[in-house]
């Protein structure tokens, strides 16, 4: 440590003749020294460089201390938040808690559909509730264009809506849905939104079905989950013996999800809706209600023939708009008994 002297003060100590038997005062080095011993006898902190309070929370003051909320156990680290922090204590009506867990399951929706289904029309009603919810940093609201196809005229724009990461987890506590059920936020693929937004279309119109029968507690996979399942399962087999046929192994997985297996493929639906069926006094003795499914495929104009019988023939319950029925129809001329199985959304 470097020590700045007074000028005045002699460099030397005085001659041995000018000295005194009388206690000389302490010099400044030695007041110095001095005061230094007693701050370190004191432990008094010494004036540091900033540092990060966050790993020494035990040197804040009183006053610099965060408040933590109620809602979060005082035991656990600060997390990044998912929701946005205005949502927290947020009371949605059922509308917005409907609109939220529809467009979770199917994770693209059309508003067109949101207003018909939720709020029976009344569009100043659901653009108010949109609003609401984006300025909450729960939803996304885009506007995208329809697929051309070949077809001319004027672009139709369709509005769709998709759920944030803070969206998707306040769906998930304020639904009455089931705890097993998927739910998904943000765009996979935009240049499908189109179809993908037409498979809550024939979700209703399947579900309207299965209602019909006395099907109850509906839960719905799409695609994604059912991909991932069947991957994993695969992917195990083959672990577990890995000299036997890849061909033998998907066989016998898609017998296992009750999926056709086409061409040396196993077809995947677009949805496949989960329910629970009524209780038969006659086939299910004391057994309680039966599950069953019913898988949903929705086609367009740009399928492939191939794809197209493919789709067809693995018996999901195939459903297309009026506008790409007519031209798939041009595109199957040999196999019009195709068209027969295809319902209208």
């Amino acid at each position: 440590m470097r020590l700045d002297l007074p000028r005045d003060l002699p460099l030397r100590r005085a001659p041995e003749e000018q000295r005194t038997d009388a206690p000389l005062e302490p010099s400044p080095v030695e007041l110095r020294r001095e005061a230094l011993a007693a701050r370190a006898a004191d432990r008094r902190p010494m004036p540091q460089a900033p540092q990060n309070r966050s790993r020494h929370p035990e040197r804040e003051s009183n006053s610099e201390k965060r408040t933590i909320p109620m809602d979060r156990p005082v035991d656990q680290r600060p997390r990044r938040q998912t929701i946005a922090p205005q949502t927290i204590g947020l009371s949605l009506r059922g509308e917005e808690r409907k609109l939220l867990a529809e467009v979770g399951r199917f994770r693209v929706v059309a508003t067109r559909d949101l207003a018909q289904t939720i709020y029976d029309n009344r569009h100043p009603r659901m653009e108010r509730d949109l609003a609401f919810l984006r300025e909450r940093g729960l939803i996304h609201v885009d506007t995208v264009n329809a697929r051309r196809d070949g077809r001319g005229g004027r672009v139709e724009r369709i509005e769709v809506v998709t759920l944030t990461k803070g969206g998707q987890s306040l769906a998930r506590v304020t639904s009455d849905l089931p705890r097993d059920q998927k739910l998904y936020a943000g765009l996979v693929k935009p240049r499908e939104v189109e179809h993908d937004s037409q498979i809550y279309r024939a979700y209703l119109k399947e579900a309207e079905r299965i209602g019909h029968k006395g099907g109850t507690n509906l839960r719905v996979q799409l695609d994604f989950e059912l991909k991932s399942q069947i991957q994993k399962a695969i992917h195990a087999e083959r672990k577990a013996n890995p000299e036997r046929d890849i061909h033998d192994i998907k066989e016998q997985v898609a017998q296992q999800f009750d999926l056709p297996f086409v061409d040396g493929g196993i077809q995947i639906p677009d949805a496949r809706i989960e329910y629970e069926r009524p209780h038969d006094p006659d086939r299910d003795v004391d057994q309680g209600p039966r599950t069953g499914h019913e898988d949903i495929e929705v086609l367009t104009a740009a399928y492939r023939p191939g794809h197209l019988r493919s789709k067809a023939q693995a018996g999901f319950h195939v459903y297309a708009s009026a506008s790409d029925r007519a031209t798939l129809t041009a595109k199957i001329e040999g196999d019009h008994h195709l068209m027969q199985r295809i319902l209208e959304l």
